[in-house]
């Protein structure tokens, strides 16, 4: 077995690579850039080295920092983790040259699967059922058009090299073929430094269902079972679990024995996943092999109880795997969460800066937090805004689903937008818990985005008692402060009014019998009793009780005279006032936002790639304006409505903050 292994990757990857190869008495190393020197992954290792400035591809990019970091620490072999470097043959290679274990497959699986053209020509000959398409290279965006033409419309271009969404787009028309296959060329060309793209056949209302393979290269190779992937957005995993809510058990053999096929065609070792799309009949079709660990591994972790990154490193080492495929499990439902810097109110867009408050759910044998951030810590605009992956188990689908909620409002983030309330939406949304999933999901539920009314509707009650009893409680503190006048003995009153989202509701709190430990009492509201029980401290930014018996947790920031508490996803302003303070409130003028509509706004901190417009310049709508790139995705910036430009603020180049002007309006 190695005794120490260098972790070439950065984030929550990292960091769970580390745990595993603590667990098994390894010693390990990290790799940062400038951007990463005060990251968790670096404070876990027991080694750390600098390999160069912030952009991955002046430092998790370059093969050589990683092989002399290597041999400077003494590393006999190398986890590659997920994205930059795990799927590059020549990193395998010269990892190999160097004497230097790849904890991975051999180079020429990682050739054969890791080529998305080759990779379906290869499974077409393993016997892999495969989508319709062509899967040679495309010189230019008119035989693109011509040849999306001959397949049909609509159809997927798609980077050869691709993964994680980038590289690719839907074209439903000769205009979108254009221009996807220009716009998947250049994110290609960004993030792979490979060009080249294919085009093949859209399967409308697909599920994305995947096989986790592992095999020792010794003879034995495994499918793990599958994992549910189809909540995606812009091609971009957001929820997965395991096992599908919509396998049979015969369609689940008979999608792992292909994949295993696949796998022993290019006689493949260590990890690796087999994706395919499978339509509304059960038929299925290879889509990729993905040959890393996936970022949604953990939910088969938790299904079948092995430890994938643990079996990786023992067959890297050279070990033979003692299980047989009649030894793998299912055991229970997991579901994974995706937990994301971005502003799920603002289309989504990266959030990056320094996470002022962070404290995740407490781990526990039903939930699971695989993070790479801390509190204080930075999320930088160089790299993927992921937070954490939130993980919970239950014995069925509906407890890990509950558990899920549970845990998200547990989740607790400050100091960037996160997508949590996106999340909170998904797990309460009708479909969603019915399991009835396809690709186009987000789409369909949320086709003009994601807005609060989106959120799970919940009673108002609960946060009217909660707000209610928190700001008794800190009442009752105030009243103890010494150093008081004799005889001028203060009480605190039990009539109030909380205002909540501008609506006023009278409330009458009665204390309850209970230990001296817990908060209880009865609020009445609307004429309606409600037991509110809670262990609530002052300063705690949790409020964790009952309401009517029912577990609430409800997140508590003091805003001015108010409170915004945070439930199911759902945020609301509460203010709790005196009778007479709540009449002068309602005569209080409501002050009007500046308007900005005359502005094109940066919608992200990013880079303004290109201008396309000019002072004096008249503009129709739906005509681009800008492209700004962020976190290596264009984002293409069009007119609302039709217009006259008076005044440019940026220009190409510059380095643009969230709301900074860039073009002005007449």
């Amino acid at each position: 077995m190695f005794e120490k292994i260098l972790i070439a990757n950065r984030g929550e990857i990292a960091c769970r690579v580390i745990r595993t190869a603590r667990r098994m008495g390894i010693k390990t190393v990290a790799v940062y850039s400038d951007a990463d020197r005060n990251a968790l992954h670096v404070e876990m290792a027991d080694e750390a080295v600098h390999i160069g400035a912030a952009p991955s591809a002046q430092s998790y990019l370059l093969v050589d920092r990683i092989v002399e970091a290597c041999k400077k620490t003494g590393a006999q072999a190398v986890h590659p983790g997920y994205g930059f470097l795990s799927e590059k043959r020549e990193f395998q290679e010269a990892l190999a040259a160097a004497g230097i274990a790849f904890i991975g497959p051999d180079a020429h699986a990682i050739q054969a699967m890791g080529d998305k053209i080759e990779s379906k020509k290869l499974a077409k000959e393993a016997g892999v059922s495969t989508v319709p398409g062509y899967l040679g290279v495309i010189a230019d965006d008119e035989e693109a058009v011509t040849i999306a033409r001959d397949i049909g419309y609509p159809v997927m271009i798609k980077a050869s090299a691709g993964g994680g969404g980038k590289g690719m787009r839907v074209a439903w028309n000769d205009e979108e073929a254009r221009e996807g296959f220009r716009s998947a060329t250049n994110e290609a060309r960004s993030s792979f430094a490979d060009d080249r793209v294919f085009v093949e056949k859209y399967i409308q209302q697909p599920r994305h269902i995947e096989i986790q393979l592992l095999a020792d290269g010794q003879g034995t190779c495994l499918y793990l079972h599958e994992r549910e992937c189809s909540i995606q957005r812009r091609h971009q995993k957001v929820i997965e679990e395991a096992p599908s809510p919509f396998l049979d058990a015969a369609t689940r053999k008979a999608m792992g024995e292909q994949a295993v096929a696949l796998a022993n065609a290019v006689q493949y070792k260590s990890a690796g996943t087999v994706e395919f799309i499978v339509d509304a009949e059960r038929n299925f079709y290879f889509l990729e092999m993905n040959t890393r660990l996936q970022v949604e591994h953990p939910v088969t972790e938790l299904i079948t109880g092995l430890d994938l990154v643990e079996l990786m490193i023992r067959v890297a080492a050279g070990e033979k795997l003692t299980i047989r495929q009649e030894d793998v499990q299912l055991n229970g439902w997991a579901v994974e969460a995706r937990v994301y810097a971005e502003d799920p109110f603002r289309n989504f867009l990266p959030s990056t800066g320094r996470l002022t408050h962070y404290r995740p759910p407490a781990a526990h044998p039903h939930v699971r937090v695989d993070t790479g951030v801390f509190e204080g810590g930075e999320i930088s605009m160089y790299y993927d805004p992921m937070i954490a992956k939130l993980c919970t188990w239950g014995s069925t689908r509906d407890a890990a689903i509950a558990g899920m909620r549970e845990a998200l409002d547990q989740y607790y983030i400050r100091g960037v937008s996160h997508n949590i309330p996106f999340l909170a939406s998904l797990m309460a949304n009708q479909r969603f818990v019915d399991g009835r999933l396809t690709t186009n999901f987000i789409a369909e539920e949320y086709p003009t985005g994601f807005h609060a009314s989106d959120l799970p509707p919940e009673d108002p009650a609960v946060l009217i008692a909660v707000a209610a009893v928190i700001h008794r409680s800190l009442n009752d503190r105030d009243i103890q402060i010494s150093g008081k006048m004799p005889g001028n003995k203060a009480k605190v009153r039990d009539d109030w009014v909380v205002v909540l989202d501008g609506t006023q509701h009278p409330v009458h709190l009665h204390p309850a019998d209970g230990s001296p430990q817990r908060i209880g009492y009865t609020v009445d509201i609307d004429g309606k009793h409600h037991t509110v029980w809670s262990d609530w401290q002052i300063g705690e930014p949790l409020f964790r009780g009952t309401v009517n018996g029912t577990p609430v947790c409800v997140q508590i920031d003091r805003v001015g005279i108010g409170y915004r508490l945070h439930h199911s996803g759902s945020q609301a302003v509460v203010k709790v006032l005196t009778p007479k303070a709540a009449q002068l409130d309602a005569l209080m003028p409501v002050k009007a936002p500046p308007d900005m509509s005359k502005f094109l706004l940066s919608p992200m901190p990013g880079l303004l790639v290109s201008l396309a417009v000019t002072e004096g310049q008249e503009v129709k709508a739906g005509e681009v304006l800008a492209v700004v790139e962020a976190m290596k995705m264009e984002n293409i910036l069009r007119a609302a409505q039709d217009g006259t430009v008076a005044k440019i603020h940026a220009a190409p180049g510059s380095s643009l903050a969230v709301d900074q002007k860039i073009v002005e309006f007449a």
